[in-house]
C-alpha cells in the first residue's frame, strides 16, 4: 500500500530550495560565456580566468559578441555577490520559524527578480535598459532585507527562542 502524498502547495515547505535555484541563477551566466567564447575564439581551460579579459581585448572579435561576453560575465558576479544574503534571508527566515508562505512567495519572487536581472543584464543595449536592470536589482534585493527584517522582529519580539552557538 502507498502512503498517500499531500500536494505542493506555497503552505508546503520549500523555500530550502531557492538556495540552490538561486545558486543556479549565478551560474547559469558563467556558463553562457564559456559556451560563446569557446564558440567564438577557442576557451582556454588552464587559464579560465584569462578567458574573459582576453576576449576584451581581441580586436578581431565583433564588439557586440565581446560586449556580450562582459556582460555575462558582470550578472555571474553579481549573482555570487547577492547569495550570501539571500541564503542569510531563508536561513534567518527558518530560525525565526517564518510561515511557509511567505518564505515561500518571496523565494519564488527572488528567483524570478534574478532571472529577469541577468535576462535584462545579458541582453541590455540602450541606458533605459540598464536602468530597468537597476531597478529589476534593486526590487529583488528588497526580498532577502524584508525577510532579514522580518525575522529579526519576530526574534526580538521573544517569539523565538534562537539555539546558542557554542565556540569551542
Amino acid at each position: 500500500m502507498s502512503t498517500p502524498t499531500m500536494p505542493i502547495t506555497l503552505s508546503s515547505p520549500l523555500s530550502m530550495y531557492s538556495i540552490p535555484a538561486v545558486w543556479l541563477t549565478a551560474f547559469l551566466p558563467v556558463t553562457m560565456k564559456t559556451i560563446l567564447i569557446q564558440k567564438s575564439r577557442g576557451y582556454n581551460n588552464l587559464e579560465p580566468r584569462q578567458s574573459t579579459s582576453r576576449i576584451a581585448t581581441d580586436k578581431g572579435l565583433p564588439s557586440a559578441v565581446a560586449a556580450r561576453i562582459l556582460r555575462m560575465e558582470g550578472a555571474h558576479l553579481n549573482g555570487y555577490e547577492n547569495l550570501p544574503i539571500w541564503i542569510a534571508a531563508v536561513l534567518a527566515g527558518h530560525i525565526a520559524h517564518l510561515d511557509n508562505y511567505t518564505l515561500n512567495v518571496a523565494s519564488l519572487l527572488y528567483i524570478g527578480g534574478r532571472i529577469a536581472y541577468n535576462y535584462i543584464y545579458i541582453n541590455q543595449a540602450t541606458e533605459p535598459q540598464s536602468w530597468a536592470r537597476s531597478g529589476v536589482y534593486f526590487g529583488s534585493l528588497s526580498l532577502p532585507m524584508y525577510l532579514l527584517f522580518k525575522a529579526a522582529a519576530k526574534i526580538a519580539a521573544s517569539e523565538v527562542v534562537v539555539p546558542a552557538v557554542v565556540v569551542l
